[in-house]
């Protein structure tokens, strides 16, 4: 299944697609506050058009956008609607049987239903009711689970794309529709729990006081406003302080502290450096 062939299923299937960076591109074709595509190395997965609006069901629309040149296919989440107005949501297993493993932990036993297999793992598509507000936060499964969950606003790498090592996302059963939701696992991503108390974020010895309230800031991102939060503080400490070392360093610990990558993270500072220096 190439990405064209992937968007034109899901269309006809009621998932709304949108054009992303395809690996095979000289450079990231990518857009999004805070992205570098000149530096961009996390290919293949960065959406080309503001995806919360830019989706389409329209198969015209998606040759023009999709099959006219190099592009992935990302499905807006958000923008999908089930059976009685049910909402999306994508489970996003970062290793084969990691929603399987989780499952028997709470006592459970995985509820199979429309899959995608991806380079790691794959993603398994349910129908949430429609009156849940669901985000991209874990909830009980944090600490349980090894991987990520998509509702609302997020979106997927969509079947038929190409991801940055050449696996190609695959439908597991091109005949299976999404499940509803099992209830334990609705529970538990509607379940806020217990956080330890982790250990304060060092800003060093010679970085500006004035770090602190950005390094808060960012400490109390929620998760779907880490990185553009991340990039807002990153671009108010460059404003008038050159000691990039000391600023990176703080704010990297403090990304990583409310679960960013540290390459994300890195990609997002360096980000922000450039664009004050250019100012």
């Amino acid at each position: 299944m190439t990405p064209l062939e992937g968007a034109l299923w899901l269309v006809r299937h009621g998932f709304p697609v949108f054009p992303c960076d395809h690996p095979g591109t000289d450079r990231c074709s990518g857009i999004g506050r805070g992205h570098d595509p000149a530096v961009c190395a996390d290919r293949g997965k960065h959406p080309c058009v503001p995806f919360t609006r830019a989706h389409t069901l329209d198969d015209d629309q998606v040759h023009s956008s999709i099959g006219g040149r190099l592009r992935n296919v990302g499905v807006a989440v958000g923008a999908c609607t089930g059976p009685d107005g049910a909402r999306l949501l994508v489970v996003d297993s970062d290793r084969p049987g990691a929603i399987e493993d989780a499952a028997e932990a709470f006592g459970h036993r995985h509820t199979p239903t429309m899959r995608v297999a991806t380079a790691k793992g794959h993603h398994d598509y349910y129908w949430a009711p429609g009156s849940t507000r669901l985000g991209n936060g874990l909830g009980a499964l944090r600490g349980k689970f090894d991987g990520d969950v998509r509702s609302g606003n997020g979106y997927v790498i969509g079947p038929g794309s190409v991801h940055a090592t050449g696996v190609v996302y695959e439908l597991a059963d091109s005949e299976q529709p999404p499940a509803a939701v099992p209830a334990w696992l609705l529970t538990a991503l509607q379940s806020t729990p217990e956080r330890p108390a982790a250990a304060p974020v060092q800003l060093g010895r010679k970085a500006p006081d004035r770090l602190a309230p950005l390094v808060r800031f960012v400490l109390e991102s929620p998760s779907g406003a880490r990185n553009n939060r991340l990039y807002w503080a990153a671009c108010r400490a460059f404003e008038h302080d050159a000691a990039a070392p000391n600023i990176a360093g703080a704010l990297l610990a403090a990304a990583a502290h409310v679960g960013l990558s540290e390459a994300e993270a890195r990609q997002t500072i360096t980000s922000a450096y450039r664009s004050r220096a250019t100012r």
